[in-house]
């Protein structure tokens, strides 16, 4: 989930979501790509704004995947209690079948 106090996160995901793009992190010009790994499909929530949704069948690679959006974002030289923006995991598991 993104999380911002006064620049507006822009997130752009390719049309088959293999990569994410991160554009306006705290005002930076900096656009950011980060690679989905193996078979791991990024989408947008379609209920919850700001919000991405990793799926993928290896949970290493979906996990690692996260692990480099967040990453990707972490606050340098700044007091990181002040700036809290980024994109952090809100909740992890698997999925459930259809039945």
């Amino acid at each position: 989930r993104c999380v911002y106090a006064h620049f507006p996160i822009n997130i752009n995901i390719e049309p088959k979501g293999k990569y994410v793009e991160i554009r306006n992190f705290l005002g930076e010009k900096r656009v950011r790509k980060v690679d989905m790994l193996e078979d791991t499909v990024i989408i947008r929530s379609e209920t919850v704004k700001d919000q991405l949704i990793l799926e993928g069948s290896n949970i290493q690679a979906v996990s690692r995947s996260a692990a480099l959006i967040h990453q990707s974002c972490l606050v340098k030289k700044k007091d990181i209690r002040m700036f809290l923006d980024g994109i952090y995991v809100e909740s992890k598991g698997e999925m459930k079948a259809d039945e």
